[in-house]
């Protein structure tokens, strides 16, 4: 019996690492398309945010319902009634035609009811004295594109607390940078850019801890085609937009690879004048940034080191792959 036992798992072992095995075989000889143009992201959130509490001028006076029952700013309105409420028409649909509410909010990962009274302003349309948001938007990088789907951020969008949003989907738009601020020690530099919200080049699915992916719309046979590959520490490149909208490689060393941990995989230090001299470094709008080494596809740029905007962490390809 005992005998049986270990060969059963030996055997599971042995399954576990040629799958193992295959998957990266798999990645190692799959050509993928190449990213590193700017884009603008617009995430649709689940529920919307509390971004501002006040008052509503009515007939028999100020009111200020929301703040009377208790809900705060950065409180997430999950539903109003029995109504998923993930955009400002849904919550004006809950409470129209209502005298009072009741409101399921997400505080801090802890779920509060509360019973909120509805009042008319001076035109007549019901209030509860809030203002909400129910999209957060800005600027990344597109990491890479495989088929008909895309890999970009190489991290997810958070809210102001470090937590991930939750989406009901969003778009993703070309983007044009236009300029940037120069990181400093201590501050975070960062892209700027603008994009139009007229012609959608993605649909936004997931966001997850790697990364924001999603569907394209679009063809991409004028990309460049890579293999993916695997980071050790030497010399290595990243494709990144400081201006335009088309990325530019840069030179950089990956200095430390630890690929035990999920996101932050590698540290890599930006070497080139160009780079250096323009942005100082990494600056915030360069997440997803690929990062190439012999050629090959082995990461993205996710994070910047506050006391040093010449060096920054990458995600290890396969884990953004893996999602």
């Amino acid at each position: 019996m005992r005998k049986s036992r270990l060969t059963f798992v030996f055997v599971l072992i042995m399954l576990f690492s040629l799958c193992s095995f295959s998957v990266n075989v798999a990645f190692a000889e799959e050509k993928i398309y190449l990213g590193g143009m700017p884009a603008g992201f617009i995430i649709s959130t689940k529920g919307v945010e509390v971004v501002g509490v006040g008052d509503v001028v009515t007939e028999d006076g100020v009111k200020c319902p929301a703040k009377d029952s208790g809900i705060e700013i950065g409180d997430i309105i999950l539903k109003i009634d029995d109504h998923d409420t993930n955009s400002l028409s849904d919550v004006e649909m809950a409470i129209n035609k209502q005298n009072s509410v009741v409101i399921l909010i997400d505080r801090h990962d802890e779920k509060i009811i509360k019973n909120v009274e509805v009042v008319k302003d001076l035109s007549e349309k019901n209030r509860l004295g809030i203002f909400i948001k129910d999209t957060v938007s800005g600027i990344g990088t597109i990491t890479y594109i495989k088929g008909n789907r895309f890999g970009s951020l190489g991290h997810a969008i958070v809210n102001e607390n470090g937590k991930i949003i939750e989406t009901t989907g969003g778009n993703v738009y070309s983007c044009n940078i236009t300029g940037y601020v120069k990181g400093e020690r201590g501050k975070a530099g960062e892209l700027k850019g603008v994009f139009s919200r007229s012609n959608p080049i993605y649909k936004i699915e997931k966001n997850l801890d790697c990364g924001v992916y999603g569907s394209t719309v679009e063809v991409h046979d004028k990309l460049e085609e890579v293999k993916i590959g695997h980071a050790v520490p030497g010399d290595a490149q990243i494709v990144s937009t400081i201006s335009g909208c088309i990325g530019q490689k840069y030179d950089i060393s990956i200095i430390k690879v630890d690929q035990g941990q999920k996101t932050k995989n590698f540290v890599i230090k930006v070497n080139d004048k160009r780079l250096l001299d323009s942005t100082g470094g990494i600056v915030q709008g360069m997440s997803g940034s690929p990062i190439l080494q012999n050629g090959k596809l082995v990461g993205a740029v996710t994070h910047v080191f506050l006391n040093d905007p010449t060096r920054g962490f990458g995600i290890e390809i396969g884990n953004m792959l893996n999602n």
